[in-house]
C-alpha cells in the first residue's frame, strides 16, 4: 500500500494552546468527541496524528476510536489543503467525457496521490462525485474557479495560472 505524501506537521504552540482550551471547556460533556474534532480542525486546517494524539491523550479515548470517527465522517481531513485546492468531477457525465484522464494527468503532472498536497504546500488534489455542472463535463475546480468542457492539454495552462 503506498502512503501519501504530505507537508510535515507544523503545528504552533499556540495552535496547541487553543486545542487545550477547548478540550478543556467540553471534554466533560456527553459527546464532546465530535465538537472538539470540529474545532480542531479549524485550529490546524486539518487532523493530523499529532492533533488526534493530542486528543486522544487529554480526553482518554483510544486512537483508534478517534481516528475511526475522523476517517468515518466526509467533514475531517488527515491531510492538508494546498493554497489551491483542486477538485476534479468523477460523476458520471464527467466520468463518461474524460474526467478520469484529468485526474490521472493532474497526479501525474503534481507528483501526488489522490487526498495528497505538493510539497510547497501549493496544491492539493481530491475527487468528487458531482458538482452540479454536467453540462460543462468534464469539469474541475480550484478553489472556487470553475473550469469546464476540459482536455489532457489544458491542464498545464490552468496550473501555471497558479504558480
Amino acid at each position: 500500500m503506498a502512503t501519501k505524501k504530505t507537508v510535515p506537521f507544523n503545528g504552533t504552540e499556540e495552535q496547541k494552546a487553543k486545542l487545550l482550551g477547548v478540550i478543556a471547556e467540553l471534554k466533560d460533556q456527553q459527546g464532546a468527541l465530535m465538537p472538539v474534532l470540529q474545532e480542531a480542525q479549524k485550529i490546524y486546517g486539518y487532523l493530523p496524528i499529532e492533533v488526534q494524539k493530542i486528543i486522544s491523550d487529554e480526553m482518554e479515548i483510544p486512537m483508534e476510536k478517534i481516528y475511526g470517527v475522523v476517517t468515518f465522517y466526509a467533514q475531517f481531513s488527515l491531510y492538508p489543503k494546498g493554497k489551491y485546492n483542486i477538485s476534479v468531477c468523477l460523476g458520471t457525465a464527467c466520468y463518461v467525457k474524460g474526467s478520469g484522464d484529468i485526474y490521472d494527468k493532474l497526479q501525474e503532472i503534481l507528483e501526488i496521490g489522490g487526498g495528497e498536497c505538493t510539497a510547497d504546500g501549493k496544491f492539493s488534489l481530491e475527487a468528487c462525485r458531482c458538482i452540479g455542472a454536467c453540462g460543462l463535463a468534464p469539469v474541475m475546480t480550484v478553489n472556487e474557479d470553475v473550469y469546464g468542457r476540459l482536455t489532457v492539454d489544458q491542464i498545464k495552462d490552468i496550473l501555471a495560472k497558479y504558480e
